[in-house]
């Protein structure tokens, strides 16, 4: 990433993005990363770690939405959640939106990016860290994930790309970890990376979960200030399988959560688990 008055550059191996900026917020170096925000012309403010955009005011909704509410509906009765990563406090937010939901742990390995969030992004996370539902951890998601002996319904892990601090989200001991850790008709979703800049690890990861899984769905969804523009995560369990529950579950779940969702809904839903041919070819 480089920068100057005007603009700040992120660069994935072959190609830039360019945001024009008002200012710099906030940049410093934590034990784990570099973090930035910024003020842009066109996305508000914007969080960078090590280079790379993480969240921005005008699209965060969808990636936070669409990485929450899709395993929260389809679960019966969701009441313990578990997130992995998220201190950006996004996730937190839209599962705490569900009163079923009785008790989400999160767990963050940088203490540093809450309080930067909390200060300078505040929208994201909207207060879900006074809930008396939340149960913060600071400490190291996998080595939790390792110790605990708690089960969950829900498991979300909100990590970033496969480097850093992330590197040890990715791995089939995690992943073992949560599925043992995981209720009988439990749900874990992880996000895997752009469709387009990120093949490798979509097919990586797809091969990874089901040695693991009985059922691993693939789901899209579409996010501007992430690169390539689509991006993919996938939707694990042993029991539920979100491609053979009816849209009229789904709304009526909605309806009856009442949540407030921008980019959500039960429509898309159903769709975003409905891949192009050439990621069908790419998954086999």
């Amino acid at each position: 990433m480089t920068r100057d008055q005007e603009w700040v550059i992120e660069r994935w191996k072959d190609i830039e993005t360019h945001y024009r900026i008002k200012s710099i917020l906030h940049e410093s170096n934590s034990e784990f990363q570099h973090a930035m925000v910024v003020e842009s012309t066109l996305y508000g403010r914007m969080l960078f770690l090590d280079g790379i955009v993480q969240a921005s005011e005008k699209d965060e909704f969808i990636y936070h939405e669409m990485m929450s509410h899709i395993p929260v509906l389809s679960h019966p009765n969701p009441e313990k959640a578990l997130v992995i990563g998220g201190g950006d406090g996004g996730i937190l937010r839209e599962v705490l939106k569900h009163s079923s939901v009785k008790k989400v742990t999160i767990v963050e390995i940088d203490p540093t990016v809450i309080s930067i969030c909390k200060k300078y992004l505040p929208v994201i996370s909207n207060g879900a860290f006074d809930d008396k539902r939340t149960n913060l951890i600071i400490g190291d998601g996998a080595r939790f994930v390792k110790e605990t002996d708690e089960k969950y319904d829900l498991v979300i892990v909100d990590s970033s790309d496969p480097i850093g601090p992330a590197t040890a989200l990715f791995s089939k001991e995690f992943y073992g970890g949560i599925h043992h850790l995981l209720s009988p008709d439990g749900i874990m979703v992880c996000q895997t990376g752009s469709i387009h800049m990120q093949p490798d690890e979509q097919r990586a990861s797809y091969i990874l979960l089901n040695e693991i899984f009985h059922i691993v769905r693939p789901y899209l969804f579409a996010i501007p200030t992430y690169i390539g523009g689509f991006f993919s995560a996938m939707f694990c369990s042993d029991k539920i399988d979100p491609c053979k529950i009816s849209i009229n579950s789904f709304e009526q779940k909605s309806f009856a959560s009442n949540m407030n969702t921008r980019y959500y809904n039960p429509g898309i839903h159903i769709g975003a688990f409905y891949m192009p041919g050439f990621l069908n070819e790419r998954l086999l």
